[in-house]
């Protein structure tokens, strides 16, 4: 196979929509991830992220003030409008967008109008935050969106920070389950080939591995699929196949350092589990998101 010229993204973060952040912090905690304090969005959402000591997070989020996110969606806010189409079609709890790091979002936008994939017009916002002690702080950012209409449940974006504060966050790096970051992400869809080419350009990698089961891309720091619905049953469990036509983000893998350690924590907690392949696999329950995997870090498949 003849190496891919570009350097591929690393995901940046997952976006989950969920009814409260109240109920993710009681199912996030129960799962054994360390959530950081609520965040409150300009726009009107509000967010309370795990972060990975790999760079990578999640992003619970959750309507803040839906009057806010009205006006910002009918100024083109995309984020927001996406948000609440997605809440809309697929209801409080779900996985509506996949994002990768960038150092240029500028570019990245009108690279995405150049090819045809462009979600719309680019974001670029500040918010306060509080660091683990307390002291507050401005982070600011820049996304450039990408989607494909035949997709109207799942977008993507690229996200740059925009001179980022210097903050310690390995308090909230530290999981209880020994999460170290996101190992995969999975989408649904009954013919993944359709949806390769937004896929390739937006993680920038030429490469595709094709299967039985679907493709998948290596991101930086994550491996990306796209499945039928025979790979969602093997490698998740998940049941209801791809629900139709139209690439849905589904489920995704946490890589942690003993999958046996995670296992008991989950006993302890009475989360309900069970061992698919190499991993752990935790159903849909509400406040978090989507189905939720763990995987032993730097196992490969089949090992």
């Amino acid at each position: 196979m003849a190496v891919s010229p570009r350097k591929p993204r690393n995901v940046d973060h997952l976006v989950l929509p969920v009814t409260t952040l109240e109920l993710a912090r009681e199912r996030l905690s129960r799962l054994g991830f360390t959530v950081a304090p609520d965040a409150v969005h300009p726009f009107g959402t509000e967010n309370a992220c795990v972060f990975f000591a790999n760079g990578s997070y999640l992003e619970p989020l959750a309507v803040h003030r839906r009057e806010t996110c009205e006006a910002e969606a009918l100024k083109g806010n995309v984020f927001v409008a996406r948000d609440q189409a997605f809440r809309f079609r697929r209801g409080e709890e779900g996985f509506s967008a996949l994002v990768f790091g960038t150092q240029d979002a500028d570019a990245d936008h009108k690279l995405f109008r150049k090819l045809g994939i462009s979600a719309g017009r680019q974001l670029k916002f500040s918010r306060p935050f509080k660091t683990p002690e307390g002291v507050e702080k401005t982070a600011s950012f820049k996304l450039a969106f990408a989607a494909d209409l035949r997709a109207p449940d799942s977008f993507l974006f690229t996200c740059e920070r925009i001179n980022p504060p210097k903050v310690d966050r390995t308090a909230l790096e530290s999981h209880e389950n020994g999460a170290a970051g996101i190992a995969e992400i999975a989408a649904g869809e009954p013919n993944p080939s359709d949806f390769q080419y937004l896929l390739q350009e937006v993680i920038n990698q030429r490469n595709v591995n094709a299967h039985s089961f679907g493709i998948e891309l290596a991101a930086g720091n994550a491996n990306i699929a796209a499945y039928g619905a025979a790979g969602l049953k093997a490698w998740y469990g998940i049941e209801s196949g791809c629900h139709g036509r139209g690439l849905r983000l589904r489920a995704f893998s946490v890589a942690v350092r003993d999958l046996t350690v995670t296992e008991k924590l989950l006993k302890k907690n009475k989360v309900a589990s069970r061992r698919i392949a190499h991993r752990l696999v935790v159903p849909h329950a509400p406040g978090q998101g989507c189905v939720i995997a763990f995987e032993e870090l730097g196992r490969e498949r089949g090992q």
